[in-house]
């Protein structure tokens, strides 16, 4: 069914509340592993439908955050999510108690199990009002951003339109973008600040009623982590700090000279050649039948994917106004179908869209035959190692959208995953410390953000701009706000989606065959566990990173950047 014709409605919690707990009595009534599996089918099927229509309501709330019928529905659900939530936890207290565990985790496996009980450590009734105004408090962040609406060339346009502009050949016209957009933030800087003074004493509150000395260890069990821990995170940023950090350095070293600037100011980074960015060639829809040739020629399963997502209309791609910011990929449980959200606008993360979210929906794809939601997807880190080796895995057709330029792309994406890992760990630290210290004042907190910057940007120049000067940069980004500790996943994904990268320049086809069980594995294993089915090595393991990234680097060396 297309996304047009999807027909929404407002769920009755009411009667959903009564329908999931009679079923929950069944449920631990039942005298058989039968009989439970066909009740949990039913609780499935109830589950879905709440989930279709919240998905719904909240991707057309953001493709419109203006339109005020969906903005109060996505306020309904912001509301009673949390109390959906309550009965899922009920649900799993029930399945981990089951007469027929044994039974029931040879038939769904012991990861749903494993993710029931790290979900039980996440809730009681005592925090089912923080929770809402916890939602609140993320949609009222996103709403700010969207409602972006700055005066740029006589235009007025939002942030993702803003952003071409700091591609220019004009050093200017860069700088003078920069500007505009920060002055936007810094605008707003108090009401960014109080948003997430609020958020910070909120889910501090929360890990306090649930017996937590802070967030931290409940962030954790939030994103379904089974088998690590803040150790190993910290272990895993130390590794990133020693082995790529120097060559993140290096490549801006690199850039600096390449575009010929006595010093590289943050509004010269998305600049990398002055004879001009690659960028896609053709209009959104010729991009659009580009994917369709690249994903018709790569596997049947991503043939399939595609035309489905396209004759579906499940992408939303090209930025207007009023739309919210970012990129996303969800599903719509009942049709079995994923969705894309973007922000097209004329640069090259027009294409990365196309195949980091599409990998994300191409999982989705080929993980809806689960008969359970908690497989639909893996855990967070798990799902970025397919949205960013699908980036890699797609290099033999960037000529499709590149032409002559398709070699500056790839090297402009590959040092840009680079670069990316230092900002990467530098959040996740930085987000440790806030929530260790959750009494920091909003000063103290960019103070912190700087230190961060230090340590793992060392290059990092804000040209003069006030508000970045005073650490304000971090205020950008969403997963901070809404989705806390989701960032570190990037990370964790990226060694993982620079393994595919180097085993396919060995064996394509050896690599895609990995990549596509994993696929169809979803979330139906622990990250490690999938990591293994994978056939990839795990980012933690000590002496898996210098290889590799000394891998990266060689391969770097070996292009004559100056002459792309």
């Amino acid at each position: 069914m297309k996304f047009s014709q999807m027909k929404y409605e407002r769920p009755d919690i009411s009667a959903f509340e009564k329908n999931f707990n009679t079923l929950l009595a069944e449920f631990e009534t039942a005298e058989s592993a039968e009989l439970q599996e066909r009740v949990l089918e039913k609780v499935n099927e109830l589950r879905n439908n709440f989930q279709t229509f919240s998905s719904i309501a909240s991707v057309r709330n953001s493709i419109n955050t203006k339109d005020a019928y969906y903005e109060a529905e996505q306020e309904f659900f912001d509301t009673n999510e949390p109390v959906i939530k309550e009965l899922n936890v009920k649900f799993y207290k029930s399945l981990g108690n089951s007469r027929f565990k044994g039974e029931l985790e040879q038939k769904f496996g012991k990861q749903l199990f494993r993710l029931a009980d790290v979900s039980l450590k996440t809730f009681n009734h005592s925090v089912l009002d923080d929770l809402k105004e916890e939602n609140k408090l993320g949609t009222e962040y996103t709403k700010l951003v969207a409602s972006a609406e700055v005066e740029f060339n006589g235009e007025k346009m939002n942030l993702s339109q803003l952003d071409a502009f700091m591609e220019s050949t004009d050093r200017e016209l860069r700088k003078k973008a920069h500007e505009t957009k920060w002055s936007f933030f810094a605008q707003h800087e108090k009401l960014f600040d109080e948003i997430y003074d609020k958020l910070v004493k909120l889910r501090t509150r929360i890990a306090h009623k649930l017996g937590y000395k802070n967030f931290v260890e409940l962030a954790y069990y939030r994103m379904g982590r089974t088998d690590y821990d803040a150790a190993k995170v910290a272990d895993f940023r130390s590794q990133v700090l020693k082995h790529v950090v120097p060559l993140a350095a290096a490549l801006r070293k690199r850039q600096q000279e390449r575009i010929g600037v006595d010093t590289l100011k943050i509004y010269d980074w998305a600049h990398n050649f002055n004879s001009g960015n690659p960028k896609p060639i053709g209009t959104p829809e010729e991009i659009i039948e580009k994917g369709k040739q690249m994903y018709a020629e790569l596997s049947p399963e991503t043939k399939e994917f595609f035309d489905f997502m396209v004759s579906n209309e499940l992408m939303d791609l090209v930025t207007r106004k009023g739309k919210a910011a970012g990129g996303y990929c969800t599903m719509f449980n009942n049709y079995k179908a994923p969705f894309i959200f973007a922000n097209f606008n004329g640069t090259i993360g027009d294409v990365d869209v196309l195949t980091h979210e599409a990998g994300h929906a191409f999982q989705c794809f080929e993980s809806r035959h689960f008969e359970v939601e908690e497989y639909y997807f893996p855990t967070m880190e798990a799902c970025e190692i397919h949205s960013m080796s699908m980036e890699q895995l797609t290099y033999p057709w960037m000529n499709l959208f590149f032409g002559s330029d398709t070699e500056k792309y790839k090297f402009v994406h590959l040092s840009s995953n680079i670069l990316f890992l230092p900002y990467g760990v530098a959040v996740d630290e930085f987000q440790h410390i806030i929530y260790e210290n959750p009494d920091l004042t909003p000063a103290e907190r960019k103070k912190v953000w700087l230190e961060m910057e230090k340590k793992y940007r060392p290059w990092v120049d804000y040209g003069g701009v006030d508000y970045l000067e005073r650490g304000g940069f971090w205020q950008r980004q969403p997963h901070i706000y809404r989705s806390p500790f989701y960032y570190i996943d990037y990370c964790l994904a990226q060694v993982c989606a620079f393994q595919f990268w180097s085993k396919s320049r060995k064996d394509f086809t050896a690599a895609w065959q990995d990549y596509l069980r994993l696929c169809k594995a979803g979330g139906s294993d622990s990250f490690l566990g999938l990591v293994k089915l994978a056939n990839l090595q795990s980012p933690f393991e000590q002496g898996v990173i210098e290889p590799l990234f000394n891998e990266v680097k060689a391969h770097l060396d070996s292009i004559n950047d100056k002459a792309l």
